[in-house]
C-alpha cells in the first residue's frame, strides 16, 4: 500500500459537496495561508501546483488570505510567474544568513532586503493590477506599551499574552487587526468578524512592501513599521499575534475555503499556543478544507521535524540550509498526491470529517 503523506479534512458541508462530487478549483473561493516562518517550506510543492495548476486556468476571483509566512507565500500569485516567483522566496528564505548573535535591527535589515528581490516594483504593479487574486493581509496595529520597541514592548506583550489567557477578545485592548486588501476586493467574506477591533485599508504602490512586511514582523524579533500609507497612524507588527493559524467567521465565503496547513491543529492566535482547549475546528468551520502533512511525512524528513526558526540558533548555516532544502524537496510528495487524487477522483476516497 502506497504511503499517505498527505491528510485531508473538511468541514461537514465541504466533506459532503467532495463525497458527492469530488472537487474542481471552481468550487474554491478563499484560499487560507497561515504565520508560521519556516514552516512553509513544507508546503511549498503544494504551493507550486497550486500556483502552477490547479488555479493557473482560474477565470473567477480567488481571495486569499495570509498572515506572516502565508501572505509573504501568497504574494507570489498574481505576478507573471507565480511558480517561479514562489521558488525564489523558498531560495532567498532559506538561504538567509546572519552574524552569530543577530539584533533586531541586523533581522529586519534582511528581511527588507529579501523583500526587494522577492517583491521588485514591477510586481507590485503587476499585482495590483490584474484581478484574479485578490490579496488579503492581516496585520497588527499596536497600542499602549505594545508598540515600543526593546524592554518596554516586552512589558506589553507580558500584559497583553495575560489578558489573553483570561478571554481571547481581550486582545483588543492591546491590538487592532488591520487588513490590508486588493484594491477591487471589497472584502465582503469578512463581513462577520467582530471579535476583535478591525479595520481595512487598500494596498497600493505606496504601502504594499511595507504591509506585506508589517505582516510578517514579528514581536521582539523584528522592527515594527511605523505609519503605513493609508492606514492610521501607528506601529504594525505581525498578524499572527492576533490570527497565527485563524479562528475567524468564514460564513461569508461564497464557496469552499481552501487551507493548505503544516500544522496538525488550527491555534488562534500567537499566545494560544499553550493554551490547548483553544483549537479551530472543522466544527466551527464547515466550509473549510485542511490539507496537512502526515505523521509518515514528518517521520520521513530529516531530524523527524518540519523546519521552525530555532533551526537559525540550533544548527550550522550549511546544515540547516541542506535540510530546509530537503523539506521543500519532499514537500513536493504532497503536492503529487493531491494531484493524483484530484485527476483521478480518488479525493472523494481521501477526504475525512474534520470535527
Amino acid at each position: 500500500m502506497a504511503t499517505q503523506w498527505l491528510q485531508l479534512r473538511a468541514g461537514k458541508s465541504a466533506w459532503l459537496q467532495i463525497k458527492e462530487q469530488g472537487l474542481s478549483e471552481r468550487d474554491i473561493q478563499l484560499l487560507v495561508g497561515a504565520s508560521g516562518g519556516p514552516k512553509w517550506f513544507v508546503l511549498q510543492g503544494l504551493d507550486r501546483y497550486l500556483f502552477g495548476e490547479f488555479f493557473a486556468q482560474r477565470e473567477g476571483h480567488l481571495d486569499l488570505l495570509g498572515t506572516s509566512a502565508g501572505a509573504w507565500r501568497f504574494a507570489a500569485l498574481g505576478q507573471r510567474d507565480p511558480v517561479a516567483a514562489s521558488e525564489l522566496f523558498a531560495r532567498l528564505y532559506s538561504t538567509q544568513t546572519y552574524s552569530e548573535k543577530p539584533d533586531v535591527r541586523e533581522i529586519t535589515d534582511e528581511a527588507r532586503k529579501l523583500l526587494a528581490e522577492y517583491i521588485p516594483d514591477h510586481a507590485v504593479e503587476d499585482i495590483l493590477s490584474q484581478d484574479r487574486f485578490r490579496h488579503h493581509w492581516i496585520v497588527v496595529r499596536c497600542r499602549g506599551l505594545t508598540a515600543a520597541e526593546g524592554k518596554r514592548q516586552m512589558v506589553g506583550l507580558l500584559a497583553s499574552a495575560a489578558a489573553n489567557t483570561v478571554k481571547r477578545k481581550w486582545l483588543g485592548k492591546f491590538y487592532e487587526r488591520v487588513i490590508f486588501h486588493h484594491p477591487a476586493s471589497a472584502a465582503t467574506f469578512t463581513e462577520h468578524w467582530q471579535d476583535l477591533p478591525t479595520r481595512f485599508a487598500a494596498l497600493s504602490r505606496d504601502n504594499f512592501k511595507q504591509a506585506l512586511l508589517a505582516t510578517g514582523s514579528i514581536p521582539m524579533v523584528l522592527e515594527g513599521v511605523r505609519d503605513i500609507p493609508g492606514a492610521p497612524a501607528g506601529v504594525y507588527r505581525d498578524g499572527g499575534v492576533t490570527d497565527y493559524h485563524f479562528d475567524l467567521d468564514f460564513s461569508g465565503v461564497n464557496g469552499l475555503v481552501l487551507y493548505p496547513h503544516f500544522h496538525q491543529e488550527v491555534i488562534p492566535g500567537w499566545f494560544d499556543k499553550g493554551l490547548k482547549k483553544r483549537r479551530t475546528t472543522g466544527a466551527l468551520w464547515p466550509n473549510v478544507i485542511l490539507l496537512t502533512p502526515t505523521q509518515e511525512f514528518i517521520d520521513a524528513l530529516p531530524y523527524q521535524k518540519i523546519p521552525d526558526r530555532n533551526d537559525f540558533a540550533n544548527m550550522a548555516a550549511d546544515d540547516r540550509i541542506k535540510y530546509w532544502q530537503q523539506a521543500v524537496d519532499q514537500g513536493r510528495r504532497m503536492a503529487d498526491q493531491l494531484h493524483e487524487w484530484i485527476a483521478t477522483d480518488r479525493i472523494r476516497d481521501h477526504i475525512e470529517l474534520w470535527s
